[in-house]
């Protein structure tokens, strides 16, 4: 176990230490010196918050730990779904409190965003209009394939390019696959359209965006009045209709105060997912409004054409079960960075 896990593991079975208590309990062989670094590594990055002063300074876990410390993956998977410990239910006090005070992003993580945001937008003021627009539906096409595989379909890229541009169907393949592409070309040629119809996030917007993405799929429009179930988890999302209203106000709220569009985008992905406000097409909306966020503020859009799956589906589980943000938030910034280096 690395120095900083171990402190971090010290401290959850202990409520407050000083440095010297800590370094006491380490099995790293560090110096004292280099314990003290990484503590106040660990103060920087929220994950534990120092109290006292001077002699009297004492280290405890921090308010955002448990949305920002590191889980393995592949160890929390390991574990069978009935043997894992987690959060059964829908938590409202992360929406309407926790998430008000974390900084989703550390100042390294930021300074790598911003960077790449900085090249995309040097990049896109050498692109005509015309080669801007070519570059933007070859995201589009990647996003609806994507977006659409991970919800189980079996297009192939190729032929979703086909289908998109031409309008050809792929032989052998069932006909909502078709129309979950072609609807979410519409929905992505929508907010390219109307940058601004997102800026401030609503209910209303949301649904909008969601019916667009599931037309002609025999999937029930606005906010859900029944019970749904999660495959491969124990979280149960709300089931009152209520409640679902207010957990979506009170999303709308948190990212609409947020200033950094990184975050706003970021918590759009994971909480319209975690809400699970709609009978079906949930993460596919996600996608979508996370997008438009990114668009209405002239970032640049992500595909997520290299993220894995199954990556993808289990970053979210961890979400869902443990209210974790940093799986999630290593495919946000990987696929950042792909999107910048790879459309524009």
């Amino acid at each position: 176990m690395d120095l900083q896990s171990q402190i971090l593991a010290t401290l959850s079975n202990n409520r407050q230490l000083s440095s010297g208590e800590i370094q006491r309990k380490l099995t790293t062989g560090n110096s004292y010196a280099t314990t003290k670094r990484m503590l106040l590594k660990l103060v920087e990055k929220k994950l534990i918050d120092k109290v006292g002063k001077g002699k009297a300074t004492k280290y405890k876990l921090g308010k955002s730990y448990s949305i920002l410390h590191t889980i393995d993956k592949e160890a929390y998977f390991e574990k069978d779904i009935d043997e894992r410990e987690i959060r059964q239910t829908f938590n409202f006090k992360l929406i309407q409190e926790d998430l008000y005070h974390v900084d989703i992003f550390t100042d390294i993580e930021l300074e790598k965003l911003n960077r790449l945001q900085s090249t995309y937008i040097e990049n896109i003021s050498h692109l005509s209009e015309t080669e801007y627009n070519k570059e933007i539906e070859r995201l589009a096409i990647d996003l609806s394939w994507k977006s659409s595989q991970i919800e189980g379909n079996t297009y192939t890229l190729l032929e979703t390019e086909r289908l998109l541009k031409e309008k050809k169907t792929a032989s052998g393949k069932l006909k909502d696959e078709a129309v979950m592409l072609l609807n979410h070309k519409e929905a992505i040629d929508f907010i390219v359209d109307n940058p601004n119809y997102l800026q401030n996030l609503s209910i209303m917007a949301i649904e909008d965006i969601h019916s667009i993405l599931t037309k002609e799929l025999g999937i029930g429009r606005n906010l859900r009045r029944r019970r749904v179930g999660i495959t491969g988890t124990n979280y149960k999302p709300l089931d009152s209709e209520f409640q679902i209203k207010e957990a979506f106000q009170d999303m709308c709220k948190l990212i609409n105060i947020k200033s950094n569009v990184f975050e706003k985008s970021l918590l759009a992905l994971v909480l319209i997912s975690y809400i699970q406000g709609f009978v079906d097409g949930n993460k596919r909306t996600a996608r979508i409004v996370s997008n438009s966020i990114l668009i209405a503020n002239e970032y640049c859009p992500i595909s997520f054409r290299t993220v894995d799956s199954i990556d993808y589906k289990k970053a979210m589980l961890i979400f869902y079960e443990q209210n974790n943000i940093t799986a999630f938030k290593r495919i946000f910034v990987e696929q950042f960075e792909f999107a910048v280096n790879t459309y524009f």
